[in-house]
């Protein structure tokens, strides 16, 4: 299966007038992307550890995230549907699914995920590509594979940010989805998972998300407290 992405580009009306602005994203607020479930620089977690194949580490990574998006998507499921989302869309751009004999189809995003999660599901569960018995062989399209799961991925955490931002929010799970995008998009940066073109429209979440918080200023020290006067300093009224 293979999948591409229109864009629609925003054009003036015959009348002269200009397109009205663009939504606000409410996911790109202060208040809602300074939530995170961790705090530490990700880019130290997504790095290749010395002792571990780099098959073995692209197949672990990528099966953990296909769990963990599937999940974050379950959370909101229920608002997804045929009639609030009837494309798969994220920003400006609507995804089209095509099947195995090439067929493009424009589906609703319950439909679309669906696709998505089911083809994940069949290829990290298939022991000819994803071995897990020691000495067994990654086969040779093994990359390709990782990188169309993760490409399928993205579009999934896109549309979570786009339309379903506020259930999200409603459910008091945006640390969590902030913290799986951010580790999702440092880990395909890495090893050059995605192309930057395909994930271009999440640029500015991207941003500000991946980039490593600075460290918290010092705290201020402590004002020495007063010291109280000796009793040799003290005027001493005698009575006479």
């Amino acid at each position: 299966m293979r999948l591409v992405s229109s864009r629609r580009k925003s054009k003036t009306k015959p009348n002269g007038k200009k397109p009205p602005p663009e939504e606000k994203k409410q996911y790109l607020e202060l208040e809602y992307t300074k939530i995170r479930v961790v705090d530490f620089d990700l880019k130290e977690l997504v790095v290749l550890p010395r002792e571990i194949d780099l098959n073995e580490w692209l197949a672990s990574n990528t099966t953990t995230f296909f769990n963990l998006i599937n999940l974050q998507y379950s959370t909101i499921s229920e608002f997804c549907t045929g009639d609030t989302c009837q494309a798969m869309n994220a920003c400006n751009t609507i995804y089209y699914w095509y099947d195995e004999r090439g067929k493009k189809t424009k589906c609703t995003a319950p439909q679309y995920v669906d696709f998505v999660m089911s083809l994940c599901q069949k290829l990290v569960t298939d022991e000819e590509i994803f071995p897990t018995k020691y000495g067994k062989e990654f086969p040779n399209s093994f990359e390709s594979l990782v990188k169309k799961i993760c490409r399928y991925l993205f579009h999934v955490l896109a549309h979570l940010y786009w339309a379903h931002f506020k259930e999200t929010v409603a459910l008091e799970l945006q640390g969590h989805l902030n913290t799986l995008y951010a580790h999702f998009i440092v880990f395909v940066r890495e090893f050059n998972l995605v192309d930057p073109k395909e994930t271009c429209i999440m640029d500015d979440l991207s941003e500000v998300l991946c980039t490593p918080a600075p460290p918290p200023a010092p705290a201020p020290a402590p004002s020495a407290p007063a010291s109280a006067p000796s009793p040799s300093s003290q005027n001493h009224v005698t009575e006479r």
